[in-house]
């Protein structure tokens, strides 16, 4: 019943992103592809490096992710851009893909950027329906909220969340501080201040 269940989920979301793709034929021929590279430095009790590839052409979102969903783990996501605005401006992408490695399951996925007057709201989600048990599906979001006092820097507070099927919710905070130089980003990221689990993140990005 679960797989039967999955693999409706997967029928009918590629059906959706099918007739969207569809849709947008006119602009993809158009558009100029934007690409982005991400590396994420997990210094946890055991080191994690956790590389992310972007791919952007007019409303078509690609991204392709490793140690994400799990350690030894990759993941492949197709997805929709939803973007305008002026001073408030938004980027919404809906995304769905598949994992394969140490976990293998579906993911749907959701990441939003909101902008307003040097402040910023980025947030990324995601639920894994784990192929083999039930038992391992969950969720997950990370959530930035920044403020840019200057071009080149940004700093503010940081949220994880984590809630493993009939589990309880995890939840690590943390704050931020990233400068950036033409088109590189450096982020460094301190989570649970002032208690035992403390940890650092580093994340590195280049568009191009």
């Amino acid at each position: 019943m679960k797989n039967i269940f999955v693999v409706s989920i997967s029928i009918l979301s590629v059906i959706f992103f099918s007739d969207i793709l569809a849709q947008e034929q006119d602009t993809l021929e158009t558009s100029d592809w934007e690409y982005g590279v991400e590396t994420d430095l997990y210094f946890t009790d055991s080191f994690v490096f956790l590389p992310i590839f972007t791919a952007d052409k007019g409303k078509l979102h690609l991204e392709a992710r490793y140690n994400y969903e799990d350690l030894k783990t990759v993941s492949a996501w197709v997805g929709y851009n939803i973007s305008g605005g002026n001073e408030f401006e938004y980027i919404i992408t809906p995304m769905v893909g598949g994992a394969a490695g140490r976990t293998n399951g579906i993911v749907t996925g959701l990441e939003f950027t909101f902008s307003f007057i040097g402040f910023e709201l980025y947030s990324e989600s995601e639920y894994l329906f784990d192929l083999e048990s039930k038992e391992n599906n969950f969720f997950y979001s990370w959530t930035d909220l920044t403020y840019s006092p200057l071009d080149w820097l940004w700093f503010g507070i940081s949220g994880e969340m984590t809630k493993v099927y009939q589990t309880e919710l995890e939840i690590e905070r943390g704050v931020l501080l990233g400068v950036s130089y033409q088109n590189f980003e450096f982020t460094a990221y301190y989570y649970n201040a002032f208690s035992d689990d403390d940890f650092v993140m580093l994340a590195l990005a280049a568009e191009f």
